[in-house]
């Protein structure tokens, strides 16, 4: 079957390995999102070298690295394809997907998924267990972390491209932000930046 039946709801993992095509599909309880076209070339850049900088961090460490696309089956009901997964779990390592939660998930925020990534998606990472989750605006450059706190995720840290990373999970994880978001504005790209200027009706108040 190249797409799924048209029925609202109560899809499974096996109705999703049998649809085949080049559409790419999410289960969220069930319910069929349809992912987005072909990410920008900046969102890919980002992943490339992000990939790039976590696999040599994790080499010689317990840890696997996944880019999109993977599979990550959360439950029968719950299957997405985060941007990039950090599996430190070798268990949930299958040949065609992993199998629960990941250690991290990574989202790399577009204007057409970052509703969905921040409210549907981040709902399930929590539900599911996932320990840490990074959502990337790619521009202007901003990572935040959160870290799951009980059902829900506490925002831990936020950093742009001239800061330092600060992972709770792995405190020892280093990045060089600045080649991860050095990718040129192209024309359109160029946004109001808030600055640091007196206000038009601040007068010097002189000394009496």
């Amino acid at each position: 079957m190249g797409k799924p039946a048209l029925k609202d709801t109560g899809f499974t993992w096996s109705d999703y390995r049998s649809w085949d095509g080049d559409e790419r599909y999410e289960l969220i309880g069930g319910e069929v999102h349809a992912m987005s076209p072909a990410p920008s070339t900046r969102h890919q850049r980002i992943q490339q070298e992000l990939g790039r900088q976590l696999g040599n961090h994790f080499m010689e460490r317990p840890c696997d690295i996944y880019p999109a696309p993977v599979d990550v089956k959360l439950s029968d009901l719950d299957i997405v394809q985060p941007d990039l997964v950090v599996v430190c779990d070798e268990e949930r390592i299958k040949p065609t997907h992993i199998d629960g939660p990941p250690t991290l998930v990574i989202e790399i925020l577009s204007p057409a998924t970052a509703t969905y990534d921040r409210t549907r998606k981040l709902d399930l990472y929590a539900r599911s267990g996932v320990k840490e989750v990074w959502l990337i605006t790619p521009y202007p450059s901003c990572i935040e972390v959160y870290l799951l706190d009980g059902s829900t995720y506490r925002l831990i840290h936020a950093c742009g491209k001239d800061d330092a990373l600060q992972s709770p999970t792995f405190p020892d994880l280093e990045l060089d932000l600045l080649r991860l978001f050095d990718v040129p504005l192209e024309p359109g790209e160029e946004i109001q930046r808030v600055k640091e200027v007196h206000p038009p009706y601040a007068t010097d108040r002189k000394a009496e």
